[in-house]
Parts: structure tokens; C-alpha cells; sequence
């Protein structure tokens, strides 16, 4: 090494001399020092080496140092201070931001860095620059903060960063530099397969940030993803070698922990809650602190494939926030438990075959208008065909498609059915659920407005029904999906109105066209005098908002005549006859 203040000199050696020498031990000898001369080999790669006292700023180079850099005086570089200064101040925070950190350091091993930049040798005013990587270790000091570093510089070309940039890309999660979901994926794919076969066990952890939520609302989503990115950073720096961290979601880890059991599990999430909790996050809007909560599972003993792997750590997951913030939960198995999930994996699975094999059907069930006595709008209830033939109620599989993220395929199936329907049938007025994961689903506009082809008379005969639950949890989101459809011609319902966040002063704020008292409001009508004042309170309001009401789940002649002489526009239930299927439809005289 070449230290800034001596560079160009050597000391001379102290050593005693070796006695005389063969020829054939002197070309031994010779051909040892060749292989082993490590300045020739740095400079064959074009790279040079380096050693930082941060204390005193001082940095040793290799004796091959200006030749790498390009740098003709080696006082230019011989102090940290003096090197940055010849980094391109685009690049600059890339490399202070190594040497600024105090989680995760360890006195024996140092914390590794590995990071690219580029040097303009001859000053930030000159056209020269190179092109670096820079990688090594750095070591703490008695505060916790960087106090030496080794690290070897490299010119690298272009082609080199692009091929790095494609991996990132590929690889890593942008925000955290973790291993992206689909990478991560993969690995517990392949550990899998490993502990299969080798017989030993791992643990697959899944760790959530708990309060991000509140730390976005109120210093902003760049102070959340600064946490999110150091919480990451600590949660590797607790890593074995071996183990495996990405990113599983917004707010998600997914740890892969080699030759772990149970002991080891509980010992590993103890540490990485420490990491988080003992010390603050410094970000750009405040200096936060943050908590985390962690669901494990053993593989292969708990779990064998990706799929029981990821459910039963999220599982875990759930149980540990229940408890606090900061806890670890390590999956349990429980017959209800399996029982449960068994059920959801085989109505997924029918869904999907439905879905693909073109099985799902709709019935039709009527509205009577009260003025009339007559069927005049139909409502399009979803059923599916098993193999066999036989219908499956949408409520026996509709919930558990939500869940598992499949109640977009399923409305969309249910769209093209019902506007098929609607040109066959042009006397038909045709009403359509649809989901909440819907009303943000840019793609079933898309969806609808390719298949009606604008025709205004078919639009004008449909009629989308949004439950009223979903309406109102995302009320800005559902007030624009209505005011799209009722551009485009659709009249819109809120259904079951009452069951959930009954809110009176956001129905009008929806521009709806109809709302559809809930059945459970309905049945009783007659005898409860609470349902009646919901059902008079709620028609004096639909009336004044000019909106059509539909009571539900109207059973019998007494509720029926008590509905009428309240004043509702549509009455619908079994009263009125049972869901027919669509192909039976005729047009009623």
C-alpha cells in the first residue's frame, strides 16, 4: 500500500538476507513471486485496492492506484475528503450514504458494500471520467459508526453496468435492492426441493411493517418507503450466511432461514425485532420509529409446497399481530384450520375450471314493479355448473373467490354473459353485480364498453348493482366507476343496503339511480316495527333524491301489500317466483 503522504517512495527492508541460492531454486522462487505479485494482478483487471481511516480521513492506495485512476497526483485522492471530491455529484450520495449508516454493523466481520459511481480523475471540471465499482467492508468504531474501510475500486465498462442494470431489473426489488417477489419465490421453490431431498429443515419467515399505514398518512409516502428500505437493510444485516431476503409485498419481507428449527426460529425473530425496534429510522421527513410483527413455518415438517408455505407464514403472520407489535408467531396446525383451507384451494380450483371450461350460468329473478304488477327488470344471479351438471349457489363460492383475488374473472365471465343475453332478448331490462375489486377495475370498463360497442339502447338496459359495503369503504373510487357507467348510459343500484356502513349523507354524494333495501329489513316487515321505520325512513329519503327503491326477500302476500302501500317501486323474492335459468327466458306479455 501507498499512503497519500508517501507515495513514489518504499521503506527499505530491515530483513536479513537469504544465503545463495541455486539457479533452478532462484526460477522456482521467481516463478512463485510472478504468481503471487498481487499489484500485477489488480492491474491486469484494471483494478486497485484501498484502505480508509475515516477517524483521520486518510486513505492508503495500492502502489497501481494513479495508473487505474488515471489520477497524476496521488495527494488528490490520498484523503476521503479529497476522493469525493472528484465523484460526479450525481453519484456522490451513493457512496456517503455507505459510510453514514450505524445499523447492522459488526466488529468482526465489517459490513460489506458494493456500489457503482463515476470518477472524473482530473477534477469535476474535465471531460475525462471512469466508470467504478467499488466494493469491500467497512468496520465500526466505539459510537457505532464507520471507522476503517477496505475496498477494492475497478473500472468497468458500459456494457458491464447495462448487464447490471438487467439483473438489478430482473432480480431485486427497486425499492429495497431485496430479492422482488418472483425471485424470492423461486428461492423457497428450490429450498424446497433441497430439504426434500437432504432431510433437513429450514424456516420460511414472513415479516410485515405494522405501522406503515399511519406513518405514510402523516409524513408522507417517501418517509414510508425510506422505512420500508431500512427496515430491510437492518433485517439483512442479521442474516446468516445462506439465508435469503425479498420483498413479498408493499409492506412485506419474506425471509428463507437455512438449517432452522423451531429454537433457532424464535432466536432469529427476536433478533431481527431488535434490529428494527432498538434504534430509529432516520428519513427526510422525521426521525420514526417502526415496528414489525413475524409469522413463521418449518419446511418441509409444516409445509411442502411454495403456495402452503406462503399461506401458512401469512397465517402465522395474522396471529402474531393479534398479539402485539412486535412478535413473533410460529404456525400451529389445527384440523379446523386445514379443514378451512382445504375447502378455499377446492373451490378456487372448480372456479378456475368453471372459468376455463365455459360452465358458469346465469338465472334470471324478477323485479315487479309495484305500479304494474309486472316482471320489468330481471337481476342476473350467477351460478356454477359442476361437471356433473348440478348449480352451486354464487354464494357458496363468490366470498372465497374475493378472497383469493378471482372476483375480477368472474365478473368479467359475468358481463359478456349478460350483454349476450341483452341482444338476444331486446325487450330485456338486465341487472349485474359486481364486486368491489371491480369499481378499480379499468379493464371491465374497457371490458363493457367493447362488447356493448356503444350501443346506447343496450346500456340503457343494464343496470349494475355495487353492494352497499364496498360503496362506501372506498367512496371516491365507486363515485367515479358510477359516474363512468352512467356516462356511458348504465343505471347503477347500491345493493343491500342497511347490512353494513349505513350512511345516509354519502347515498346522494354516489349519484346512484335505485336502492335495494336489504332482505333482513324486509322479511319481518310486517311485525317489527324497527324495519318499518328503517323502510319509511329510507323511502322518504329515496324519494327526495329521486331514486327508485327494491326491497329484498319479499316472501309472502302480507309483506308484499304492506311494501306496496309503503311506496316501494320493485319488489323481488321467492314470492315472486324463483331464479329461472336464462334460457328459459321468454319475453311476458
Amino acid at each position: 500500500m501507498i499512503s497519500g503522504r508517501d507515495a513514489g517512495t518504499r521503506p527499505e527492508s530491515t530483513e536479513p538476507e537469504d544465503e545463495p541460492q541455486s539457479a533452478s531454486e532462484r526460477q522456482d522462487l521467481s516463478n512463485e513471486t510472478d504468481a503471487l505479485d498481487l499489484v500485477s494482478i489488480l492491474s491486469s483487471v484494471e483494478e486497485t485496492a484501498y484502505v480508509w481511516d475515516l477517524k483521520s480521513g486518510r486513505v492508503d492506495w495500492e502502489s497501481n492506484a494513479p495508473d487505474i485512476l488515471g489520477v497524476t497526483d496521488l495527494s488528490k485522492i490520498a484523503t476521503g475528503a479529497a476522493y469525493h471530491a472528484l465523484i460526479a455529484p450525481e453519484h456522490l450520495n451513493v457512496r456517503q450514504e455507505v459510510f453514514s449508516r450505524t445499523a447492522g454493523a459488526d466488529n468482526l466481520r465489517g459490513v460489506p458494500y458494493h456500489i457503482h459511481y463515476r470518477l472524473r480523475p482530473r477534477g469535476l471540471r474535465s471531460a475525462k471520467e471512469v466508470h467504478l465499482e467499488d466494493q469491500g467492508r467497512w468496520w465500526p468504531g466505539p459510537d457505532g459508526h464507520p471507522q476503517l474501510a477496505r475496498g477494492v475500486v475497478r473500472i468497468v465498462d458500459e456494457q458491464y453496468l447495462e448487464q447490471q442494470r438487467l439483473l438489478a431489473r430482473n432480480d431485486l426489488d427497486e425499492l429495497t435492492g431485496q430479492l422482488n417477489r418472483i425471485r424470492l419465490m423461486q428461492a423457497l421453490r428450490a429450498v424446497l426441493a433441497r430439504t426434500e431431498r437432504d432431510g433437513r429443515s429450514c424456516a420460511f419467515l414472513m415479516i410485515s411493517v405494522n405501522n406503515l399505514a399511519v406513518i405514510n398518512e402523516t409524513f408522507g409516502l417517501q418517509a414510508g418507503d425510506e422505512v420500508i428500505a431500512e427496515i430491510g437493510r437492518r433485517i439483512k444485516s442479521k442474516l446468516r450466511g445462506g439465508d435469503v431476503i425479498g420483498r413479498y409485498s408493499d409492506n412485506k419481507f419474506g425471509l428463507i432461514l437455512m438449517n432452522c428449527g423451531p429454537a433457532a426460529a424464535h432466536t432469529a425473530a427476536e433478533r431481527f425485532i431488535g434490529a428494527v425496534r432498538d434504534t430509529t429510522i432516520k428519513t427526510t421527513a422525521a426521525q420514526l420509529a417502526a415496528a414489525i410483527s413475524l409469522g413463521g413455518v418449518i419446511v418441509p415438517d409444516q409445509a411442502k409446497s411454495v403456495q402452503d408455505t406462503v399461506n401458512f407464514a401469512l397465517h402465522a403472520l395474522d396471529l402474531a399481530k393479534s398479539k402485539r407489535h412486535d412478535s413473533f408467531a410460529l404456525y400451529q396446525p389445527s384440523s379446523a384450520g386445514d379443514g378451512t383451507r382445504h375447502r378455499n384451494k377446492t373451490i378456487a380450483e372448480s372456479v378456475v375450471s368453471a372459468l376455463d371450461e365455459n360452465r358458469m350460468r346465469l338465472v334470471l329473478q324478477p323485479l315487479v314493479a309495484t305500479s304494474t304488477g309486472k316482471a320489468d327488470i330481471y337481476e342476473a344471479l350467477l351460478r356454477m355448473e359442476r361437471p356433473d351438471g348440478s348449480l352451486v349457489p354464487a354464494g357458496e363460492f363468490v366470498p372465497v373467490a374475493e378472497q383469493l383475488g378471482l372476483s375480477r374473472l368472474i365478473d368479467r365471465r359475468a358481463l359478456e354473459l349478460a350483454v349476450e343475453l341483452l341482444k338476444k332478448h331486446p325487450e330485456l331490462h338486465l341487472s349485474v353485480n359486481v364486486s368491489g375489486h371491480t369499481c378499480t377495475d379499468k379493464e371491465w370498463l374497457a371490458a363493457l364498453r367493447r362488447l356493448t360497442e356503444g350501443d346506447a339502447n343496450l346500456l340503457h338496459r343494464m343496470i349494475i348493482e355495487i353492494t352497499e359495503t364496498v360503496a362506501l369503504q372506498e367512496i371516491n373510487q365507486t363515485a367515479n366507476f358510477v359516474d363512468t357507467l352512467k356516462e356511458l348510459g348504465c343505471r347503477v343500484a347500491i345493493d343491500d343496503f342497511g347490512a353494513g356502513y349505513t350512511s345516509f349523507k354519502n347515498l346522494k354524494s354516489l349519484n346512484v339511480d335505485m336502492v335495494k333495501i336489504d332482505g333482513a329489513f324486509v322479511k319481518n316487515v310486517v311485525d317489527d316495527k324497527n324495519d318499518q321505520i328503517f323502510i319509511k325512513t329510507m323511502l322518504e329519503l329515496a324519494n327526495s333524491f329521486g331514486m327508485e327503491t327494491v326491497a329484498e326477500w319479499v316472501g309472502d302476500e302480507r309483506s308484499a301489500n304492506y311494501l306496496i302501500d309503503a311506496g316501494v317501486t320493485y319488489l323481488q323474492g321467492y314470492y315472486y317466483g324463483m331464479p329461472i335459468d336464462s334460457s328459459e327466458y321468454v319475453k311476458r306479455a
